[in-house]
């Protein structure tokens, strides 16, 4: 591993070890991905990685006005991983659909007449999605692996990509970037290489789920406000959806090995439910009258904070469902 910048650059063997060790508090339902488009292959010399991705911080901090680099990780035409924005921080990649996710960006123009995509960058993406499918609990489907091009640019609705939305991960990529193309050709290569089977969504001990409504919530090494803060995680970000294990004095436990505890006080608690209807229009408020906001596809996830006449609210966000189209955990 090397480090510059600010980032952390490894392999495929490094990075598949590095994301099992770190310790995550928010609740990770999806993996997005990306093509830069541009930068392209011609803008690699095998070198700069590192260069490569600050100009893309740059250019998101000073043109997109982000608080960061949109992504949590860039790979690269040699096979090689460089880490992004802080995984605890929601990405800023899909407009309307960046809740509970992990952004992938892939360097290249993986357009059809684009970049040919070279085999050892083939394998690290194949062999890093599934790595984070290991680490977060995910099914290998098309509701847990995500294409940028699935979304509407405006709207930020699940379309799977039938009018006004980005050709990204790029047409050409493994195959295609519509559902079919990556049921066909992409998962089935995950499948191959997760390491382990994956354990089931919600681990052993599980009490429940909460959202931080804080900007930035500590973790600290016990159930007091004097308990130092832990050393090997960042504070949970506003709209973070933690796990919990114990409560005591008001204090939440999140983590099921460690003794690591976030003052209950900043979170609310959420339902986790599963959407199945096969379309599930998302309004801007709890009824019918209100206008659609977003669709939600069968078997998607979410978290419920606040029920209404028949009506579900998603997380922090201005965004109501049916609630007789939910069948919670």
């Amino acid at each position: 591993m090397e480090s510059k910048n600010g980032f952390l650059k490894m392999d495929i063997d490094e990075f598949a070890s590095w994301i099992q060790s770190q310790r995550i508090a928010r609740t990770i339902l999806t993996i997005q991905q990306h093509h830069t488009w541009s930068p392209d292959y011609s803008h690699f010399n095998g070198r700069n990685h590192f260069e490569r991705q600050l100009a893309m911080k740059n250019y998101h901090v000073r043109n997109n006005g982000w608080s960061d680099i949109g992504q949590h990780f860039t790979s690269f035409p040699d096979g090689t991983i460089v880490t992004g924005r802080s995984l605890e921080a929601t990405p800023a990649c899909i407009f309307g659909a960046n809740r509970d996710s992990i952004c992938i960006e892939h360097l290249g123009n993986f357009d059809i007449n684009g970049d040919t995509m070279t085999s050892e960058h083939r394998l690290a993406i194949v062999q890093m999605t599934a790595a984070l499918c290991d680490k977060f609990r995910l099914p290998v489907n098309t509701f847990s692996i995500i294409y940028h091009h699935w979304f509407d640019l405006s709207t930020g609705k699940r379309n799977n990509g039938t009018g006004g939305n980005k050709s990204c991960p790029g047409s050409n990529f493994f195959g295609g970037n519509k559902v079919d193309d990556c049921t066909s050709n992409f998962l089935p290569l995950v499948e191959q290489h997760l390491q382990r089977q994956i354990l089931p969504h919600i681990p052993a001990g599980i009490e429940k789920y909460v959202v931080v409504t804080a900007n930035s919530l500590n973790i600290r090494t016990g159930p007091q406000g004097t308990a130092p803060k832990v050393s090997d995680r960042e504070a949970a970000q506003l709209g973070a959806v933690l796990r919990i294990y114990e409560e005591s004095n008001g204090w939440l436990k999140i983590s099921n090995s460690q003794s690591h505890w976030v003052y209950g006080k900043y979170t609310t608690e959420v339902k986790r439910a599963t959407i199945n209807a096969n379309v599930l229009r998302v309004r801007s408020g709890p009824g019918t009258g209100y206008s659609v906001v977003d669709n939600l596809m069968k078997s998607e996830e979410v978290f419920i904070s606040q029920e209404r006449n028949g009506w579900c609210k998603l997380s922090l966000e201005e965004k109501w469902v049916s609630k007789n189209y939910l069948e919670f955990w």
